[in-house]
């Protein structure tokens, strides 16, 4: 399984890495750099440009996996980034205990 993920805080890239077996993951610089052709495409939506990255995948025809987390108070923005594109959309601290 291929992961593009834009990931830029580097405790979180760090938490992503540990992820093992037969997943490849390709942690960006900018939301613009995701893959739309990986399995999988992790947004931090914390970070700015991050909806419109997903939203530029979805309009480009990327059938990726995409998965969101950010701040568990910023209700506004975790449904924004549904209404995006994000087939699933988590608080960042249930993000990496599925991670873990």
């Amino acid at each position: 399984m291929r992961v593009s993920a834009f990931v830029p805080d580097l405790m979180d890239r760090s938490k992503l890495a540990r992820i093992g077996g037969d997943v490849a993951v390709d942690v960006v610089g900018s939301a613009a750099a995701l893959d739309g052709g990986a399995d999988v495409v992790v947004v931090d939506l914390g970070r700015p440009a991050a909806l419109d990255a997903v939203r530029a995948l979805r309009e480009a025809g990327s059938t990726a996996r995409i998965v969101g987390f950010g701040s568990h108070v910023e209700r506004e923005v975790l449904a924004a980034a549904k209404a995006a594109g994000c087939d699933r959309v988590l608080a960042r601290s249930a993000f990496f205990a599925d991670v873990g």
